[in-house]
């Protein structure tokens, strides 16, 4: 059975550039990725759970903020591991420093016993497009450029 989950792009324009967010998953095995380990805030479907009553609830739980807009539906990309990714883009402002994110469990270092609390996303950050494409899971790049297609925008090189 394919694993889904799903997601919220959100984006805004900051000096007439676009900008979207990104997070940085937590833990240790995503401590020292930098590139091509970002990505848009993002979850497990549950049974039965509406796909996007669980992007706006994994946009909560990684980031602690409540998401409120104007959601556009973007087309599914499937990632490298055969997950299908679902997400909706929206116009909004986040501040990273506020960050808060839901916490997991995890033997660390493995074998050791010993259990050990990690937030899910570490980081939250803006990036223009040309960074973001640097930064973001390759997959999930097509959002960005779905974004674009979306807003009309030429993109950014």
């Amino acid at each position: 059975m394919t694993k889904k989950s799903a997601g919220l792009l959100m984006y805004r324009t900051q000096n007439h550039r676009l900008e979207v967010l990104l997070v940085h998953s937590g833990g240790p095995y995503w401590a020292k990725r930098h590139w091509q380990a970002w990505t848009i805030p993002k979850g497990e479907i549950f049974p039965g759970e509406d796909t996007f009553e669980a992007a706006k609830r994994e946009f909560f739980e990684e980031t602690g903020q409540i998401p409120v807009g104007n959601f556009r539906p973007l087309q599914p990309v499937r990632q490298a591991g055969g997950k299908l990714v679902f997400a909706w883009a929206f116009e909004g402002n986040f501040n990273p420093a506020a960050l808060r994110s839901n916490t997991f469990v995890l033997e660390w270092p493995p074998h050791s016993g010993v259990l050990k609390e990690f937030p899910e996303v570490d980081q939250a950050a803006w990036f223009e497009l040309e960074e973001a494409r640097k930064r973001i899971i390759k997959a999930q790049g097509q959002f960005l450029d779905q974004l674009v297609q979306v807003l009309n925008q030429v993109p950014l090189a």
